[in-house]
């Protein structure tokens, strides 16, 4: 795992839709019929490139992207975290987590907060003048909830197996991007955005961002702003920088291209083990794990195996995977 030198972030604001859907299910929707719609997929479901225009919305909306993640209120919160639907919701996983192949099914996620909470910079990962900056993190503050956060860096692996799995076992995860790897196929990316991830800016070309000039990097940055923005209808607000490598001119840039906060990660999954950055090798709440879209040629196993894996430590060290977007 690349680890950043000493001084160079809900579940179920997807778990209530039926696979690729994208509609709210009302609460007195049964169980069968969520299986139902588990099994089909509903029209998006079946992995195949989607049919969408650069972020266009199907009602015509500038700027509005199909699909995207919409910002939820306090009462739809209450309502997706209300106790019988997430036992419906819970009922749902079991059967996924049985077809997928899962160790035991993921467990739910504790509601997120109504105020996101204040983030700093981690201690020894601070930039000299940062202060103004983007915090760069390996944790979120989540008050000892036993809640950890799922990302997946590049995009060179387009798997459909990955976005049905996802789907199904409504696990959310975030997609941080670079475009030399998935400018073969943006629609890909259009029918995970679809399925309610949150894509965010990984660069244009994945260098090493000290070895840049300022101007350099800010193009990197802004220039996948701008590429994000107009395939998936939404400016990104985190970044995320290539290698976990940085310096004060890349905290500088991101934040002239709009970025708020710079995530990296507490832990690395892959198909076969994990690798860890804290001296106690585990797992601690508000934790971000990071993995890649990679495919058999990389890994010892699919993206598919790899979730496999990851969940298996994740529940069985009695974590659930939130939304990084519903801390950060």
């Amino acid at each position: 795992m690349q680890l950043v030198r000493q001084k160079e972030e809900t579940i179920m604001q997807a778990a209530y839709r039926a696979p690729g859907c994208g509609r709210w299910r009302g609460r007195t929707v049964l169980v069968t019929l969520l299986v139902a719609a588990l099994g089909s997929g509903c029209a998006a479901g079946s992995g195949e490139p989607a049919k969408s225009s650069h972020g266009a919305s199907a009602a015509g909306k500038p700027g509005q992207a199909a699909g995207a993640p919409r910002e939820l209120k306090a009462a739809d919160l209450d309502a997706l975290y209300a106790p019988e639907n997430v036992r419906r919701t819970q009922a749902v996983r079991a059967v996924a987590a049985k077809k997928w192949g899962l160790a035991s099914t993921p467990l739910p996620a504790p509601r997120p907060p109504a105020v996101k909470p204040e983030i700093s910079t981690r201690e020894g990962f601070e930039v000299e003048g940062g202060e103004d900056l983007p915090p760069l993190f390996t944790t979120v503050p989540v008050d000892g909830k036993k809640v950890v956060f799922l990302t997946m860096d590049d995009g060179s692996e387009k798997d459909p197996e990955l976005l049905r799995m996802m789907s199904e076992l409504k696990i959310p995860y975030t997609a941080f991007l670079s475009d030399y790897v998935i400018n073969d196929n943006y629609g890909y990316f259009t029918q995970m955005r679809d399925r309610g991830v949150a894509i965010q800016n990984h660069t244009l070309n994945h260098p090493y961002m000290p070895g840049l000039s300022y101007e350099e990097q800010k193009h990197e940055i802004c220039g996948q702003q701008d590429l994000l923005e107009k395939n998936y209808g939404k400016r990104p607000t985190l970044f995320r920088p290539p290698y976990g490598d940085y310096n004060a001119d890349t905290l500088r840039a991101a934040k002239e291209c709009g970025i708020k906060a710079a995530p990296i990660w507490a832990s690395e999954a892959y198909p076969d083990h994990m690798e860890w950055r804290e001296w106690d090798r585990d797992m601690h709440p508000g934790d971000i794990i990071l993995t890649h879209f990679r495919g058999r040629d990389e890994w010892k196993g699919s993206m598919p195996d790899m979730i496999r894996h990851v969940m298996k430590v994740v529940t069985d060290k009695g974590y659930a995977v939130g939304k990084l977007e519903d801390y950060v």
